[in-house]
């Protein structure tokens, strides 16, 4: 499955707009068939806040809907599939509260995201539960992987969990290659 960028419709009138952010008919047409279990949203106040790159490991590995509530992001996932032609590559799109873009990031990728201005949002609706027993992740910094994170001379603001997390080549990550490489797909 590719990591897909979705644009969903909105109608605007005098008033402001309205959107359906979510349609399970509508996302199986675009080939999204997991069913999410939990919604998570998270408040960053700095900007160049920087969370992840993170995963769950098999038997709870995550696919993410991710959408930006408040401010910018520059939202991304790695591809960390074993015998992967594209493991340790990596896709990025920025998510605004203002577009209403979402990022499907499907399982045996990690995620991370990276607030472009102060006071951002975001939630996202992952397809199994969260499993502290599989929680992992990998380096923001990796230099195998080598995210050209738009930071601007500014350090991130990272947690303590993220500043720790291992390298790609130092971990097993429990996914292998599906047959899909690792591309992203805009859909509106």
């Amino acid at each position: 499955m590719a990591v897909l960028k979705i644009v969903p419709r909105r109608f605007e009138d005098p008033r402001g707009w309205f959107s359906e952010t979510y349609n399970q008919a509508r996302y199986e047409s675009f080939g999204i068939a997991d069913a999410f279990v939990q919604d998570n949203q998270s408040l960053s106040r700095p900007a160049a806040t920087l969370r992840g790159l993170h995963f769950q490991r098999p038997p709870h590995a995550q696919a993410k809907l991710v959408r930006c509530l408040r401010g910018r992001i520059w939202d991304v996932a790695v591809d960390i599939r074993a015998g992967s032609p594209t493991l340790g590559q990596w896709v990025a799109a920025t998510l605004t509260a203002d577009g209403g873009e979402q990022l499907y990031i499907p399982t045996g990728f990690a995620h991370g995201f990276l607030t472009l201005e102060p006071d951002c949002e975001v939630a996202y609706k992952t397809s199994a539960l969260y499993a502290p027993e599989s929680d992992a992740g990998i380096a923001w910094d990796d230099p195998a992987v080598a995210i050209a994170w738009p930071l601007d001379g500014a350090a991130p603001q990272l947690s303590d969990k993220d500043r720790a997390l291992p390298r790609l080549n130092g971990i097993e990550t429990g996914f292998a290659y599906d047959g899909v490489p690792l591309t992203l797909t805009e859909l509106s």
